[in-house]
Order: C-alpha cells, then structure tokens, then sequence
C-alpha cells in the first residue's frame, strides 16, 4: 500500500537537541529553532489538578487490557470497551467499568485511548456518528496506542482538531510484559501541550515516554521500531538454529551470548521461546506483518533501500500466508527451521 507524500510526515524526524523533563520523559527540539534548551524540574501540581480523572480504553486485548488495569491502579476512574465482553468484564474485575458502545464509553472522558490493530480500526472507532469525535466533549484528549500508518495519523489528528479534540499518535513498544508491569516505551507525536497534558495517564502505562515530533511523528518511529525488532527476531532464529545444529548447550549459549555485543531485549525475551518452541503470542505475527507492510511501503515513497527489512518483512509474510500470523511474532523461527529441513 503506497503512502502519499511522505515528507508530510518525514520531515518532521530531525536530528535532536534533547531536554530531558524528568522520569524518563524527553523532548526533542528542531535544531533550527536557535533557543537555548535548559533542564528544569516540572512545576508543582496539585494532586488533585494532576490526575485527569476519567480516563476510556478502547480495545482491551493483550497490550489493552493490562494498560486499562495499570490506569485503575494508578488512581483513575477507567472505562473500557471492547467487541467481546469476557473482556470488559475482565476490567470491571480489577475495579473498571464497563461500556455498552464506543458513544457510551467516550461521553464523559477526560482522556481517551485507543488499541486497535490497524488504521481502518482506528478510522472505525473515531468516525461516524457513533464515534468518538462526534461524542467525546470538547478539549477530550485522545491517545491513538495503536501501531497504524502515519499519514493517517496525521490525517486524523487533522479531523480531530476540527471537532475540538486534542490528538497523539503515541504507539508503544516492550510487548505484553511492558503492558503489564507499565514499562512501555512510548514514542509520541503531537502538539507540545497535549503532550504535556497526558503525562499523568502516560506515566501509569510507560516507562520511557519520548515526543518525537508533530502528529504523526509517533507512527514513524514506532515503523521503524518494527524493523529493527523484525530483522532482530530472523538473526536470533538463524543464531539458534545453528547452535542446534551442533548440539550446543543452548541455554548457556544464549546465557553468555546475552550477556556480550549481542545481548539485547529480543534475546532476552524471544530466546527462550524459541529453545522451548512456545510461541504464545504476547504480539501476534499477523501485526507484525501489518506493520512490515507500513515500514516498507513508507520506505519506499521516501526512497530509502531497505534490503534487511525488505527480506525479512517477506518471512514475516510467508509465516502468516501459512497459517502462523497467530503465534508471537517469536514463531517466526519456524521459518528458520523450515529452510533448514528442520524440526
């Protein structure tokens, strides 16, 4: 799928200047803008002008749900809404409510986050009169966590702003556990102000929150968030199928091989899953693939060679095409094993 004029939203990555604002939180400046950058400690709050207290998740599945149940944790009044109900019923257990339909969900938000699989899921859940632009009140603050195409991000952060909604595309990364123990990264494009105003909500789910620019900004990053963790998942397959191959003791191997130049997050936490060949999914292969797809098509619009990316991303696909896009995106070491005539 061709994106349209990328340099509507590839421009706006720059090289940084970096003012860090405290807990991990960075903002990074245009360089051309010549002002001096200082550090300085956030004002003080009150509790009370500090939490914004109603706060409505849409789609609560694997990353949805344990973000929804942190926001509870944290101090909020938390609505979810999700197509099944076991769901739902599942947040109201942890001390949530419950909505009947996305109008009902979003009419008395402060602060509303979506986590849906793709743009047209994300276009669904806004538009329309039983959206969420058409009934969230006026100054909503939205936070799109989903991973979907930038230009429509942006495009939507565009209508937003036309039905008097605040906007940030703000994807995450660190997978099911980071969901549960609020250790996400979140990479987030968007108005400076709107950044600042969902702090409290971004601590309650994040561990390093980052503005990476305007909207649409968020999307770009996470693309390529996808790149790197794909290519990383092939090598790390490849590296495990040779180790098998000589009858290497593998947990040792990956033990020590963690612990030097090419330890990393996807071996500590895809390694093991694929020596014990589970590949529950903590994040699906059929997203992945979805996400390879935007990572790609962007690349190409913009006339940067992906040669790495490119053959991985067709891994990525033919694992899904033979019926694999359920398993964690881990499972693509099946692949692997396959090319090499091996169980």
């Amino acid at each position: 799928m061709d994106l349209p004029q990328p340099r509507t939203w590839l421009l706006g990555l720059h090289r940084p200047r970096i003012q860090r604002t405290g807990r991990n939180r960075v903002h990074l400046g245009n360089p051309r803008v010549r002002r001096k950058l200082t550090a300085h400690p956030a004002p003080h709050i009150s509790a009370k002008e500090n939490v914004m207290s109603n706060v409505t998740v849409i789609g609560l599945g694997i990353m949805g749900l344990p973000m929804a149940i942190n926001l509870v944790k944290a101090g909020h009044s938390v609505t979810g809404f999700n197509r099944s109900q076991d769901k739902i019923d599942a947040l109201i257990a942890e001390g949530g409510q419950g909505a009947t339909s996305i109008a009902d969900a979003v009419k008395e938000a402060d602060v509303v986050i979506t986590m849906v699989p793709d743009s047209p899921d994300v276009e669904g859940v806004v538009s329309g009169p039983e959206g969420l632009f058409a009934n969230a009140k006026q100054g909503t603050l939205w936070i799109d966590a989903s991973s979907i195409r930038p230009d429509v991000a942006k495009r939507l952060a565009d209508d937003a702003k036309a039905a008097g909604i605040r906007a940030l595309d703000a994807p995450v990364s660190g997978g099911e556990q980071g969901a549960i123990t609020a250790a996400l990264s979140i990479m987030v494009g968007g108005e400076a102000a709107a950044f600042e105003a969902a702090q409290d909500v971004l601590n309650a789910v994040g561990k390093t929150i980052v503005h990476v620019g305007p909207a649409g900004s968020g999307q770009t990053v996470k693309a390529a968030n996808q790149l790197i963790v794909a290519v990383n998942i092939q090598v790390l397959g490849e590296a495990v199928a040779f180790l098998e191959a000589y009858g290497v003791d593998t947990d040792a191997a990956l033990k020590v091989l963690g612990g030097g130049l090419a330890g990393s997050k996807v071996l500590d936490q895809k390694g093991q899953k694929m020596l014990d060949r589970d590949f529950t999914p903590g994040f699906r292969l059929a997203l992945h693939h979805k996400d390879m797809g935007i990572v790609t098509s962007a690349a190409r619009e913009a006339n940067v060679s992906l040669p790495l990316g490119a053959l991985a991303a067709q891994l990525v696909a033919a694992t899904v095409n033979q019926g694999d896009g359920g398993l964690d995106h881990s499972g693509l070491f099946k692949q692997t094993l396959q090319l090499s005539g091996r169980k």
